[in-house]
């Protein structure tokens, strides 16, 4: 299917690795122009030269803390600056810290709602100006299954991550027609992050190799496996495309079912 992305040109937040960095190549894929970032000098290159193997338009990578008002104002500046404008804002964060509910402290809370939610907000002011001027303005959000249903451990994000889809849904509301805006909520998807979680059950004896850790969590969704990154990637570009045109306010499960177990 032909998204008609070409000449458009996205912004993805946090994108050198995993998520993020999937939905860059499926959106460059699909003849976006596309800027990266994240705050590793090192891994922003990789991730830059690992999106334009696949690109048809251009690429950039920005370097820039999500939690800094001011590096997110420059980065909206660097992508306009690049490329004359901006239609899409792509916005995914690393989760905050696990653990038993009780135990988090105050500063905690605060630091996790400046990393998931903040970085939304900010990151869509600065760049509402633009998306407004464009015939196309959408706003993603990767945000998380955990959104529908909690899971044991990540009360940050069990409880934060709610506050996105408020945000997301109200952007919807009051900026439509102009931007459109919709979330994703993720369920497990083989990037680097869960790999390094199935390789510490093996170590701990809970799986006999690898592939049986990487079965035995796709068994917990009716699809039978975890997820290609590809497949999340897929998703988001289809939501910023023009293809998705009545598609706004929405939360799209990309979980291989595990919210209808």
């Amino acid at each position: 299917m032909d998204l008609g992305l070409d000449g458009e040109t996205a912004l993805l937040t946090a994108s050198t690795s995993g998520l993020g960095k999937a939905s860059a190549r499926a959106l460059a894929s699909d003849g976006a122009n596309v800027v990266v970032c994240g705050r590793d000098e090192t891994r922003l290159d990789a991730a830059v030269e690992d999106v334009r193997e696949v690109a048809t338009g251009g690429v950039e990578g920005v370097t820039a803390d999500v939690t800094d008002p001011d590096d997110v104002a420059a980065l909206v500046d660097a992508t306009v600056d690049a490329f004359g404008g901006l239609d899409h804002v792509v916005t995914s964060a690393g989760g905050p810290p696990s653990g038993p509910l009780l135990d988090y402290s105050e500063r905690d809370w605060y630091e996790a709602y400046d990393l998931l939610v903040m970085s939304v907000v900010r990151t869509f002011e600065a760049a509402y100006p633009h998306l407004e001027a464009s015939d196309a303005g959408t706003l993603t959000a990767i945000t998380s299954r955990t959104v529908e249903r909690p899971i044991e451990g990540l009360g940050l994000s069990n409880s934060v991550r709610r506050a996105v889809i408020g945000f997301v849904e109200t952007v919807a509301l009051e900026c439509a027609p102009a931007v459109r805006a919709n979330a994703v909520l993720p369920g497990s998807f083989e990037t680097a992050r869960i790999e390094s979680v199935i390789e510490a059950e093996v170590e701990r004896g809970e799986h006999d190799d690898y592939e049986a850790g990487r079965e035995a969590w796709g068994a917990t969704a009716p699809m039978d496996r975890i997820g290609d990154p590809r497949e999340l990637g897929d998703v988001v570009a289809f939501l910023a495309s023009d293809r998705a045109s009545f598609v706004t306010g929405a939360s799209v499960p990309a979980d291989g079912g595990s919210l209808v177990q």
